[in-house]
């Protein structure tokens, strides 16, 4: 009877332990955002090396302030996070990403001016401390994108031609991660490279303000 119970708290152990949900503390690099066009919304999968699904991203139609949940996949049974803007459709918005519980992780915004021609975002800690800067590295694409965009039947084709990249900085100056859309039809994809080591388990705070920053630069072109 000692050995059943045993036996039946391990297997009540396994099943727990099998149950618990994901986070976002440690990925398999890179990590993959693929946008879907069938859909009315602004939402994308993202996936990792292996090519298993790490979140399902979605933006919330009609929305004032812009408003996206993190689900752990496209069931959409699981919230894993959610993003809000501080403020109603506006350039310099802040957007701050909580955990499933409510509890603030931190927020991205645009770098003021700068992102009128060269993309400029920084990201902050929850307590109001910047942690990253990200620099489009090569702005010129976006330009030309934009151009091509207005042309008739080349502008179905502008996603497989340019491709803007976005440099992640930490406080050093050093670049840590890159962002950059891959050539795709619509230009739906976007490729998450690590390039150095991210102190301090900030994996989860980075992977939260890329996606937000995903869903607004592909409207920019």
């Amino acid at each position: 009877m000692e050995n059943q119970v045993q036996d039946n708290t391990t297997a009540a152990t396994t099943t727990r332990t099998t149950m618990v949900s994901k986070d976002f503390k440690k990925f398999d690099y890179p990590i993959t955002f693929k946008f879907n066009i069938g859909t009315l919304a602004n939402d994308f999968t993202a996936k990792d090396n292996s090519g298993k699904t790490v979140a399902y991203v979605k933006q919330k139609l009609f929305k004032l302030k812009e408003a996206i949940t993190v689900y752990a996949d496209e069931s959409k049974q699981e919230v894993l996070y959610t993003i809000n803007a501080d403020r109603i459709i506006d350039f310099n918005a802040s957007y701050y990403f909580s955990d499933k519980n409510g509890d603030l992780i931190g927020k991205i915004g645009r770098k003021g001016m700068r992102s009128l021609w060269k993309a400029s975002y920084e990201i902050f800690d929850k307590e109001n401390n910047c942690e990253f800067t990200v620099k489009e590295e090569n702005p010129m694409a976006k330009v030309f994108d934009a151009v091509a965009g207005e042309i008739p039947i080349v502008g179905m084709f502008t996603g497989l031609m340019f491709h803007p990249k976005y440099g992640v900085l930490n406080a050093k100056g050093e670049t840590v991660a890159r962002l950059s859309k891959q050539s795709s039809f619509f230009g739906r994809i976007f490729l998450l490279e690590k390039l150095e080591g991210i102190e301090n388990n900030k994996d989860e705070k980075l992977m939260l303000a890329l996606m937000m920053m995903s869903l607004l630069e592909r409207r920019r072109g």
